[in-house]
């Protein structure tokens, strides 16, 4: 390589914003994956990681990875289990990701509760930050082994939701079918203070055929019945909450995001009064990326499969929209591409390379990802970087 080589070289500045390769990578091993195999093929080029999340789970890690402090509390789990949740927190901010609390991962193998899992330790895990001191929360959703509306969260601050007996209801979505009335005056205090801002990748509303039931219910081992008794159950929920608020219960449920995470989300617009912001649009604010961005020539985003989802609310789509604004060029890794060259050019990406193009075998793509992500990236920068 000649000195001039070498000296545009290091001019280069790669800001490596990519969110988790699911089921094989975190957002932070990601970027160590791709720092190394840039290393290997142009190690003259100064790498800056800044691992990225659109509100699901890996946010909290995402937010650490960025200089958050790492917090860990005892809660509920989604099947009324103690598990261990963290969430991050700085200078009043704290982060929650629900996922850590009430999230489809903290589930055995195989086992599925769509009627029964409750979100009562996400409402814990809240009530950890506000201990904590936290005056803004950032609420991610995504990833919830739930569909409950929220209610279980709102109990755990201090709401209550009553049977014709005038007992608490069960835990989970079906059993807001026997909900008769409900009481949010009992909420945690300290929240009509503190900032709930409510960061998700979807825009679904709570119930009818886009709602949380009917789209995210299967993912969560609900049958077509299962479905039919969540949907019921809390078109019952908000015609309850409704009685006990007022319209905005009604509103709020065909509001943006309030589908998220088995509609957890619309338990925050009604129950916290959070706003709702696009989680990647929030999370890049959060993050320092726009900051990060400054000083970049090249972005490297990614997710483990680029599809169509990627284009509605995913982390590569905003982080491709961001350094497109800002008139910086954008390359894409991911496990898997499905997306045509045309559809990944209008979302701001000039080229992606899918680890399935070095190993075309799924299992043994996903089991080796690391080291092909490696290549791609080693691959990426003698395109891009020499």
């Amino acid at each position: 390589m000649t000195d001039g080589a070498v000296t545009g070289a290091a001019r280069q500045h790669v800001l490596v914003a990519a969110d988790k390769f699911k089921g094989s990578l975190t957002a932070v091993e990601v970027a160590e994956r791709v720092r190394a195999g840039i290393g290997r093929a142009a190690p003259a080029v100064t790498v800056e990681a800044l691992p990225v999340a659109d509100g699901g789970d890996g946010t909290v890690a995402a937010a650490v990875a960025a200089g958050f402090e790492r917090r860990e509390a005892r809660v509920t789990g989604p099947l009324g289990e103690p598990v261990t949740a963290a969430f991050a927190l700085r200078d009043g901010t704290a982060v929650v990701e629900m996922a850590e609390a009430s999230g489809l991962s903290l589930l055995p193998e195989g086992v599925f509760a769509p009627l029964t899992a409750t979100t009562y330790g996400s409402g814990e895990l809240l009530r950890a930050a506000l201990d904590a001191g936290a005056r803004r929360i950032v609420f991610g959703v995504g990833g919830s082994a739930t569909t409950d509306g929220g209610a279980g969260m709102l109990a755990a601050l201090g709401a209550r939701f009553l049977d014709a007996g005038g007992e608490p209801v069960g835990p989970g979505g079906a059993a807001l079918r026997d909900l008769v009335s409900a009481d949010l005056s009992g909420l945690d205090p300290r929240l009509a203070d503190a900032e709930v801002v409510l960061a998700g990748d979807v825009d679904n509303p709570l119930t009818g055929p886009k709602g949380a039931p009917a789209v995210f219910g299967p993912q969560k081992g609900a049958s077509a019945e299962d479905v039919a008794v969540l949907d019921a159950a809390l078109v019952n929920y908000v015609r309850v909450l409704e009685k006990a608020v007022g319209p905005r219960a009604a509103e709020a449920a065909v509001s943006p995001g309030a589908g998220g995470a088995g509609g957890i989300g619309y338990g925050a617009l009604v129950g916290l009064g959070a706003g709702f912001r696009p989680g990647i649009e929030l999370m890049l604010d959060i993050l320092g990326f726009h900051a990060a961005l400054e000083r970049a020539t090249l972005v490297i985003t990614g997710e483990g499969s680029l599809d169509e989802q990627t284009l509605h609310g995913k982390a590569p789509a905003g982080v491709a929209a961001a350094a497109r604004e800002a008139g910086v060029e954008v390359v894409a890794v991911c496990g898997r591409l499905l997306l045509a060259p045309e559809a990944l050019g209008r979302a701001g990406i000039r080229r992606a390379y899918p680890l399935t193009a070095l190993e075309p075998d799924p299992a043994r793509c996903i089991a080796n990802a690391g080291p092909l992500l490696e290549r791609a990236a080693a691959g990426l920068a003698q395109d891009f970087l020499s």
